[in-house]
């Protein structure tokens, strides 16, 4: 019955059908993201002041965490910060203004990707059988939650432990660290976008074994081959601190064996669909 329904959908909506179906969920998406992206341009003063900028100073609730861990435990008390050793500075005529509009795109974009995710949803919708939508609802839940841990994990713990090493680091007394805000914010912004995308992990996991591209079997056979890949990712993604790099590659890790159990379920659905007693 499912099936005849979703042949005659089919047969009613022709390629260039598909290909104006997607360019309005294109437009809205495009529109989501501009809109977010001038309300994070008119409020510069939360997106720099508050979020871009709160890194760098010794009362981020990151630095004041490592300062109470210091205070409660003897054997930590060189983690407390007391402050960080480097001003920002901008070189170029242009160069606040385009931070300015560049900092908003990827606001904008941060914010409006639960949006962008449910406009992706809303386009595959229709070519779903009713029990493969229930399942993708849920996924696109769990798309939106996984971005927005990997993008605490990336400003609440990547950035401040890779702005106190690099900020601070030193190859002689007799230079001093002067940052550019350019680099500054193209190095939080990297770090951060990553991680929300590193997160995403378990998803692309998910689709490649609903496309039986991946299996729970290689997944566990190749643990090791995982590890070395997994530190070379979070060598490539960090600056290059090991602090950064080792702090990465535990999530990376984590969300390897997760990948193992998204697959291995996957597995299971599609035995007990095609079980049989169901046939």
């Amino acid at each position: 019955m499912y099936s005849d329904q979703f042949d005659a959908q089919e047969k009613r909506m022709s390629f260039f059908d598909h290909l104006e179906e997607l360019r309005k969920h294109l437009i809205r998406s495009v529109v989501a993201v501009f809109a977010l992206s001038i309300w994070a341009f008119v409020r510069r003063d939360i997106i720099f002041d508050q979020i871009l900028l709160a890194p760098k100073s010794p009362d981020f609730i990151t630095y004041r965490t490592m300062c109470a861990l210091s205070r409660r435990f003897d054997w930590l008390k060189g983690l407390c910060v007391e402050q960080v050793d480097f001003t920002l500075t901008n070189i170029h005529i242009t160069g606040q203004f385009m931070q300015h509009m560049t900092i908003s795109f990827v606001a904008g974009i941060v914010m409006a990707f639960p949006y962008l995710v449910f406009e992706l949803w809303r386009f595959v919708k229709p070519a779903l059988y009713p029990g493969e939508q229930s399942s993708m609802s849920g996924l696109v839940v769990a798309m939106a939650c996984l971005f927005f841990i990997g993008i605490c994990f990336g400003y609440f713990l990547l950035a401040p432990i890779s702005i106190l090493f690099l900020g601070s680091y030193q190859v002689s007394t007799e230079v001093a660290n002067t940052i550019t805000l350019q680099s500054y914010a193209g190095m939080l912004s990297t770090l951060v976008l990553a991680s929300g995308l590193i997160f995403e992990l378990p998803v692309l996991a998910w689709f490649l074994a609903k496309a039986g591209i991946l299996t729970s079997d290689w997944l566990r056979s190749n643990r090791r081959i995982a590890v070395v890949v997994n530190m070379i990712v979070a060598a490539v993604i960090t600056p290059s601190d090991v602090g950064s790099m080792i702090l990465m590659s535990f999530p990376l890790l984590l969300l390897y064996e997760v990948s193992i159990a998204v697959v291995s379920r996957a597995e299971r659905n599609k035995r007990s669909t095609f079980s049989p007693e169901r046939a």
